[in-house]
């Protein structure tokens, strides 16, 4: 499939005027406010021609975490819904520290270490995604993982849902939505599972996202329906292993749906990330955005700033608002971020990218 439009970087920064003026303004604003929003004057607001721009919190992985700074990024970047990754809720909330995060290096408010990979991710990550090769525990740390595993099981079957109603009303009130929660619990107990789908619900959220796999989906899927909820899976390479289809996961159960990344799709195939959304996109929640080179130049399947590389994110943009489906369309940042920016600021820019597609 042809690429129709492929907003480059250099056509992005040389609108220079209109950049520099939507720059001044807050990408932030709305009519209707109350509470910490009425005394600061803005409310994200980041759905572009019916099309809604959000981001999973990981992407700001390299920063200070918890509930508290991921509503000031949203502010600051304008994005308005999310793909909240569970550790900053469950850290916000007193759940026992990991002691992972002592022993793998150092973390920001529960946070992965920037370069990790992401919840569910293989150790050692996947080939062009450059993580480490996980380390040997003592068994000594083996033995404190244990004990964490099973304090954070009681700490989880312990907590009142009214505590995640409190959160949940901290970002409505900021004029943010949370439409997934990043648990990956596939491992986890029956009773933590049913936590999961429970605090995702108080939550406001759709679903619980999970990496994808047949063990994952058959497990979730029931239990995503009993609570009336989606068990949603993301991929990473998958699809270039020949004979890959989303058909065997769809059969499972109506709750199962795909969190679907087209940048680690094209990346690793080469092959438009829009035959895989309009073949789909009924059974498609969320699209994670990223910009890659595919798998057929040098480097291979490597992230890149977006519109340097050549993932078509405006074919994949200006196909859902032409057909005006209902499928949030998340950045994830995973490209190096230079030493004179952060990743508040490149979230917002590529909030601005997406928007000039839109509009």
């Amino acid at each position: 499939m042809k690429s129709i439009n492929k907003l480059s970087r250099r056509k992005f920064i040389g609108n220079s005027a209109a950049i520099a003026a939507f720059s001044m303004v807050p990408l932030n604003y709305s009519c209707k406010r109350t509470g910490s929003e009425a005394s600061s004057g803005t409310t994200p607001n980041s759905k572009f021609g019916g099309v809604q721009i959000g981001a999973i919190t990981y992407s700001w992985r390299s920063m200070p975490g918890g509930v508290e700074n991921i509503i000031k990024y949203c502010k600051e970047t304008g994005i308005s819904s999310i793909e909240l990754m569970s550790n900053d809720l469950e850290d916000y909330l007193g759940a026992p520290k990991n002691p992972r995060t002592g022993m793998f290096g150092p973390g920001m408010g529960g946070q992965r270490p920037a370069g990790s990979p992401p919840a569910g991710a293989a150790p050692g990550g996947a080939p062009g995604g450059g993580f480490p090769q996980r380390r040997e525990m003592t068994p000594e740390q083996q033995a404190s993982i244990a004990k964490f595993n099973q304090d954070l099981k009681e700490w989880r079957l312990s907590l009142s849902m009214s505590k995640f109603e409190e959160v949940r009303k901290m970002f409505r009130d900021s004029g943010i939505g949370v439409h997934i929660v990043k648990f990956s619990p596939a491992r986890w107990s029956d009773e933590e599972i049913d936590y999961a789908f429970k605090a995702a619900k108080a939550m406001g959220a759709k679903g619980v996202c999970e990496e994808i796999g047949e063990d994952a989906v058959k497990k979730l899927g029931p239990i995503a329906e009993k609570h009336g909820m989606l068990a949603i899976f993301h991929n990473h390479m998958q699809f270039a292993t020949e004979g890959f289809s989303y058909d065997p996961f769809l059969v499972v159960s109506p709750a199962v749906m795909m969190n679907f990344d087209a940048g680690h799709f094209y990346g690793s195939t080469g092959i438009h990330p829009n035959t895989i959304i309009e073949k789909y996109h009924d059974r498609i929640f969320s699209v994670h955005l990223k910009d890659k080179t595919g798998p057929d130049v040098e480097p291979r399947n490597e992230n890149q700033v977006w519109g340097q590389g050549q993932v078509p994110v405006a074919d994949v943009l200006l196909l859902i608002k032409k057909n005006k489906w209902p499928i949030y369309c998340d950045i994830e940042l995973e490209y190096e971020i230079k030493p004179w920016s952060d990743a508040v600021k490149e979230v917002k820019t590529c909030v601005q990218y997406a928007r000039q597609i839109l509009i």
